[in-house]
């Protein structure tokens, strides 16, 4: 049974964890299981293995050619993972010198997803979230810029449809609306 693959993105504080958890727990209930993988933590696995890195910082100290290697790597073996994945993953990344691509070709052409989900909602519910959530260490920034890289996740993604063929679906994650998310991301993974 090769299952579905489904990419799911969003900027950091937008609450795609808690909707993805929600959304596998119901799914699970009507006998729908998905496997959730972090690209990240797959890759630093691969690395591990290989010997490149003891822990996810020395990662991002890898050469750029043995990076790119271990990411067509990794998205090879969730590739051949049976069953339905989700892929949790970033559509891109902001830097200081602009904005990267979080799936690259190689990344794309080897999972081959069926659908890329943005899970999105307002700029000043995000900042907010941020703001409050002492748990987690995140970068500064205001409610314009989240907005950008938001607009640049959409834009990333419909180049991503572009080379692999797949849809893109939108989910909403606002305040006080979780049930509504999970619904909506319930709906586009069956």
């Amino acid at each position: 049974m090769a299952g579905k693959k489904i990419i799911i993105t969003g900027v950091p504080g937008v609450g795609k964890t808690t909707v993805i958890n929600q959304a596998m727990e119901t799914l699970l209930a009507e006998g729908i299981p998905y496997q959730n993988i972090n690209f990240g933590s797959f890759m630093f696995e691969v690395a591990l293995s290989e010997g490149l890195a003891e822990d996810r910082d020395q990662m991002r100290k890898l050469d750029r050619t043995v990076q790119k290697r271990l990411q067509k790597l990794a998205a090879e073996k969730m590739a051949a993972i049976d069953g339905n994945v989700i892929i949790d993953t970033h559509a891109s990344v902001k830097t200081p010198a602009g904005y990267l691509a979080g799936l690259p070709e190689w990344v794309l052409t080897a999972l081959m997803p069926d659908t890329i989900v943005l899970v999105e909602t307002d700029d000043d519910q995000i900042l907010i979230r941020r703001l409050s959530d002492a748990s987690r260490v995140r970068d500064m920034e205001g409610a314009g810029s989240i907005r950008e890289h938001q607009q640049m996740n959409r834009s990333f993604a419909a180049a991503y449809a572009m080379l692999t063929g797949c849809t893109v679906a939108i989910v909403t994650n606002a305040d006080h609306l979780l049930e509504q998310s999970v619904k909506s991301l319930v709906a586009v993974l069956k």
